[in-house]
């Protein structure tokens, strides 16, 4: 066992009836049983046979959900499936109670490679950043091309509003809190969920946030809930400290597939000045900058991202550029750049 797993505990075996997860129009869900994990998989049905495939894995407290706004955009390029981690969305704890980092890797490797649709093209947000980062650099038979969004990678200096992130972590601490919160309407926990992930919780529809109430209380119907969250903010702060050649920036330095970064400027969870060092880091990279997203840029500016992953195919030859002057500009004024190992892109402070 790594430094990075937890120990073994026994899952729960009996999932209580709790409301049905929300799909939306063109998406279908299916459940996909493996040795020890039981995965939900979110899936769209490609404009046309043939496209290669694209998987896309969520942060801590998310799920597929969360990459539905960008799936039908890149719909003309890429056959997507998007993944609901063991113990988040509709996918039921694993057997052994590993939520670590190489844990939730584990399980993704372990899709892809039942699945036979490696190489993929892999994206990942948050969490789901330090787990793609981690399958890239040890499975790069697997990897097509790497889009990291709000990466969850080591910061030296955390900032504030990250350290909720990690007293979950301790033990006893999410027992507390649900105590402690324990009369707090699920529309209070979006409302504070959209604050901390938004840079603008505004751009928030009324359905939208309609069906994040409903997800919320849903997910708070779980046993499992809280201690999944617990145990897998456990699992990145083990991450963090893991250094050597399991260390997740050494990791970054592995990593062979051409790489997009995207960073937010008002992101209170990842903080915009590490998109210069990721940069430097992961060594076929390109970089977009969007001043006014916060933590969850596919879900706030899907087209801008969209049209930065179709640019990135351009650029490694995946994809002809269409011909005729180009589109007019993204949202939010973002700013891209290329980079490698050894030049670092532009990015604001």
């Amino acid at each position: 066992m790594s430094s990075t797993e937890l120990p073994s505990v026994l899952a729960t075996t009996l999932t209580p009836k709790v409301g049905a997860v929300r799909v939306a129009e063109g998406e279908r869900l299916r459940s996909v049983g493996l040795p020890g994990i039981t995965l939900t998989v979110r899936s769209r049905p490609p404009v046309r046979a043939g496209l290669p495939p694209a998987l896309y894995v969520h942060g801590l407290g998310g799920s597929s959900q969360n990459w539905s706004a960008l799936m039908p955009l890149l719909g003309d390029l890429v056959d997507s499936e998007a993944l609901d981690l063991p113990g988040f969305g509709d996918s039921p704890p694993p057997d052994d109670g590993n939520y670590s980092v190489t844990g939730h890797a584990r399980a993704v490797i372990r899709y892809l490679d039942s699945s036979g649709r490696g190489p993929v093209h892999l994206f990942g947000n948050s969490l789901g950043g330090a787990i793609t980062t981690r399958v890239a650099a040890v499975r790069p038979d697997l990897v097509r091309t790497l889009t990291l969004v709000a990466p969850a990678l080591p910061e030296l200096r955390a900032q504030r509003t990250t350290w909720p992130t990690v007293m979950i972590a301790l033990p006893g601490v999410a027992r507390l809190f649900t105590r402690l919160t324990k009369d707090w309407s699920a529309e209070q926990r979006v409302r504070g969920v959209l604050a901390l992930c938004y840079g603008d919780p505004g751009m928030v529809t009324p359905e939208g946030f309609r069906d994040a109430v409903e997800e919320m209380e849903r997910r708070l119907a779980l046993p499992y809930f809280w201690d999944s969250m617990a145990r897998s903010a456990r699992g990145i702060v083990d991450a963090y400290t893991m250094g050597g050649q399991h260390g997740l920036w050494r990791q970054a330095e592995r990593v062979l597939a051409p790489t997009l970064l995207v960073y937010g400027g008002r992101d209170q969870l990842v903080s915009y000045r590490m998109a210069q060092r990721a940069v430097r880091a992961f060594r076929d990279s390109r970089l977009l900058t969007l001043p006014d997203a916060g933590h969850v840029p596919m879900m706030e500016y899907p087209e801008t991202v969209a049209t930065a992953f179709r640019e990135l195919l351009m650029d490694t030859g995946e994809l002809t550029p269409p011909s005729g002057p180009p589109g007019p500009p993204g949202q939010s004024g973002p700013s891209t750049s290329s980079g490698s190992s050894s030049t670092a892109a532009g990015a604001g402070s």
